[in-house]
């Protein structure tokens, strides 16, 4: 499997993550059969070794258990949206599940809207408390993939040491790799209508009619960020946060990079990957494209530590 450099090859180097004990450490098998390989090579450079556990999952009868990455405007809530149109499993963004329990005001919400009212970070702890509720609250066999979490590798040793305490374990990493210039590209062309949350893009969704919003024609305008200057500083903080990460996951098997330059030619080599977790009748009917009456609200993001 390519390393990660040659795949990012703006990444700077990065002393390769040691694990601070054995016990975080799961052994995937390399032994790949036939849909494992098909798995690895519809992924284009995917880890063969995180193919081969898709297919041991399907063939044992377990649940998928996965993250999605990406660097911003990678087009993670696209693929979110049509993996769950397409496959019986759920996708929990930590920025959702944060916000869901300020909204309900639980305990560690109401923690959370104390921190971010005094305009502070809301630490890993709240967050990882939160999305273990979350996560721990869903059905033994649901599917699911996790979206925003974890984002350091201290916060990933401490997701698979959770899950062990569980007798599970993570069976994949979605690694969305799109090149900054495609993403730059999608930033200037990006509009939206402030009040609804509809986003339109120049470049492959414009409005029917130039500068006004299709629902009710009223002015689109720019997102404050959406500036290429400060996006790119963003894909950078990103860069120097994320590295680490996908060093951990390479080194425990279980990263894919599914590269391209647009959600349609993506998606076909995640749905591939992700195939051997699901029989036919378990998909049957379902839609490989997202729901149009799926909501695309944005909401600003909570600032996480």
């Amino acid at each position: 499997m390519a390393t990660m450099r040659s795949t990012m090859r703006t990444m700077p180097a990065v002393p390769t993550l040691r694990l601070a004990t054995a016990a975080f450490v799961r052994l995937v098998s390399t032994s790949a059969s036939a849909s494992a390989a098909s798995a690895s090579s519809a992924s284009g450079s995917g880890s063969s070794a995180a193919a081969a556990s898709a297919t041991a999952s399907a063939a044992s009868g377990r649940t998928l258990r996965a993250v999605i990455m990406g660097c911003p405007g990678a087009g993670k809530g696209t693929q979110t949206q049509r993996l769950r149109a397409a496959f019986p499993l759920r996708t929990l963004s930590s920025g959702d599940v944060l916000r869901d329990n300020v909204a309900r005001g639980t305990p560690a919400g109401l923690k959370a809207q104390a921190i971010i009212e005094a305009g502070g970070l809301v630490n890993d702890t709240i967050v990882n408390d939160l999305v273990f509720a979350d996560v721990g609250s869903l059905p033994s066999d649901q599917s699911y993939i996790l979206d925003g979490f974890p984002r350091t590798a201290t916060q990933a040793e401490i997701l698979d040491a959770w899950l062990q305490e569980r007798g599970q374990a993570l069976d994949m990493v979605i690694n969305l790799d799109v090149p900054w210039s495609v993403i730059l590209q999608r930033i200037e062309d990006r509009w939206i209508h402030a009040p609804s949350g509809r986003t339109y893009n120049l470049s492959y969704n414009p409005p029917k009619r130039a500068g006004l919003d299709d629902i009710t024609g009223e002015p689109l305008t720019k997102r404050a960020d959406d500036n290429v200057d400060v996006f790119r500083a963003r894909l950078e903080a990103y860069q120097e946060q994320t590295m680490p990460l996908l060093e951990y996951y390479q080194e425990q098997g279980t990263l894919i990079n599914f590269k391209g330059s647009t959600s349609d030619e993506i998606f076909p080599k995640i749905r591939s990957a992700l195939a051997s977790f699901f029989s036919d009748a378990a998909v049957a009917g379902r839609s490989d494209s997202a729901s149009s009456s799926i909501s695309s609200a944005r909401f600003p993001p909570y600032r996480m530590a």
